[in-house]
């Protein structure tokens, strides 16, 4: 069984993932850690429930998703998974954080690239990779058929939908990407996304006013 715990991180409140399981190893997606006691709340989670990280994923590469990169690298030695259409997002994120007032250290290591239809394990559980352009070039999501959720970035929100005014955004693929990629799932889908509470797939179709035709 995976659990889901959630710490909303930086001035910009973004969601920050910590998925582990029964064995104790777990995936950090998107570490919006922007404050070293922000740092210190996950690395204390991490000790308490003596867990072993053993993957760093971004959803996509927009700085409040990738301020704490470099210190999971620095810290747990892992290398990061995106897909490859955000590779230039992630080297314009400090120009960003620039821009913001909220300057950071990106990260720099290896890369490794996810594409639409991969699968990423958590030793028996798996992620299926779902390519959901549009708020950014080159966002995924994760989708755990078997609990029944998705870790979706700033895609879909509850009663929201990512926005599409940052370089690389296009609002006709992000509805396209929604549409084809995310209500196609079972109406029970819990979705986790980059900002607010969680929602489910039933509650955006019926009540997502970006979805309406």
């Amino acid at each position: 069984m995976v659990h889901v715990q959630v710490f909303t991180f930086s001035p910009v409140q973004e969601n920050t993932y910590l998925l582990y399981n029964e064995k104790g190893h777990a995936f950090i997606i998107d570490p919006g850690c922007y404050f070293s006691a922000e740092q210190e709340k996950l690395k204390n989670f991490i000790s308490l429930k003596a867990l072993e990280p053993v993957k760093l994923l971004n959803t996509h590469c927009h700085l409040d998703h990738v301020f704490g990169n470099k210190w999971v690298y620095q810290t747990y030695g892992l290398e990061l998974f995106i897909h490859p259409n955000e590779e230039k997002v992630l080297q314009f994120a400090p120009e960003s954080g620039f821009k913001w007032g909220l300057p950071f250290e990106n990260y720099e290591g290896p890369l490794h690239y996810l594409h639409d239809g991969d699968t990423v394990k958590l030793d028996q559980d798996e992620f299926k990779v779902l390519a959901t352009p549009g708020h950014s070039p080159g966002s995924v999501s994760f989708y755990n058929q078997a609990q029944g959720f998705v870790i979706g970035g700033d895609v879909l929100f509850k009663n929201s939908v990512g926005r599409t005014d940052l370089p690389g955004g296009d609002h006709p693929t992000l509805i396209k990407s929604i549409r084809e990629k995310l209500l196609v799932l079972p109406e029970s889908t819990v979705i986790y996304a980059g900002h607010g509470m969680a929602t489910t797939m039933g509650a955006e179709i019926a009540n997502n006013p970006f979805l309406k035709d």
